[in-house]
């Protein structure tokens, strides 16, 4: 005598094995809040998310590089805005030497204030430093990384304002003729400067398009990533719910059987 286990049982038990499978991977999920924590989950899509955290991550930085740019350039501008003054104050020592209501040892006395001014340009040239760079004394540019891929630069600074570069060196007030020459190559220095603010602010503003840009692009992405690899909670919840019906309705059934098959055996006994 034989006793044939039931077709329902060996489809129950079969279907509860897959069913525990599709619970861990239901769990796996939920406890993650990641759909793709796995690649056997879905590979092309595991593929394309870190492509897209890569890009999400480089977007990030690249702000970052943004803001020590716009630093930068907002130091440098400080920098330019006194030199600026300076200059201005030597421009109008200049003009009052070059009257000749002046003696020569007015001007005398007057080129100890102007030899202080031209050190005080060659100082801020020299010592304003960002990171240990100096940014106004050098015309090596800096650059910038402003997105998440290869290219993606931006050249902001080149600026050199020493005496030297402006020409100032062996600026002189000792004589009328001394001033008045003084003026021209002072005007010629303020305007020097003042392109220079004027290239500082256009950077400034072309920084931060380029922080919009990285923002948006960062948000879409994002945005992007969360619906390709992030758990839907409600969804997955419910895949649970019913997933734990199955299985405890297939325990069920095969416990079901289990008793009927003992009590069979037992009237053998």
């Amino acid at each position: 005598m034989r006793i044939n286990s039931s077709e329902n049982i060996a489809f129950s038990s079969n279907r509860a094995q897959r069913n525990a499978t599709d619970m861990d991977k239901t769990l796996m999920k939920l406890s993650t809040g990641s759909k793709v924590a796995t690649a056997s989950q879905n590979a092309s899509g595991l593929a394309i998310s870190e492509t897209m955290r890569a890009q999400i991550r480089g977007l990030s930085q690249a702000q970052s590089n943004m803001q020590d740019g716009l630093s930068v350039l907002e130091l440098s501008n400080e920098g330019l805005n006194n030199i600026n003054s300076l200059l201005q104050r030597g421009r109008e020592m200049a003009v009052a030497a070059a009257n000749d209501t002046l003696t020569n040892d007015d001007r005398k006395s007057s080129s100890l204030e102007l030899d202080q001014i031209m050190k005080a340009i060659n100082d801020t040239a020299g010592k304003l430093e960002f990171n240990t760079m100096r940014i106004l004394g050098d015309d090596t540019p800096i650059n910038l990384q402003v997105g998440a891929n290869p290219g993606q630069k931006m050249t902001i600074g080149n600026l050199d304002v020493s005496t030297t570069k402006l020409g100032l060196d062996g600026a002189s007030i000792a004589t009328r003729q001394d001033a008045s020459d003084l003026i021209a190559t002072l005007d010629k220095a303020i305007e020097t400067i003042g392109g220079h603010l004027t290239k500082v602010g256009s950077e400034m503003e072309a920084i931060e398009h380029h922080l919009t840009n990285a923002l948006v692009f960062e948000g879409n992405i994002t945005q992007s990533l969360s619906m390709l690899a992030d758990t839907d909670m409600a969804k997955e919840m419910m895949n649970f719910v019913q997933q734990d019906i199955r299985q405890k309705g297939d325990q069920m059934l095969i416990q079901s059987v289990n008793s009927n098959l003992q009590e069979a055996i037992s009237l053998l006994k």
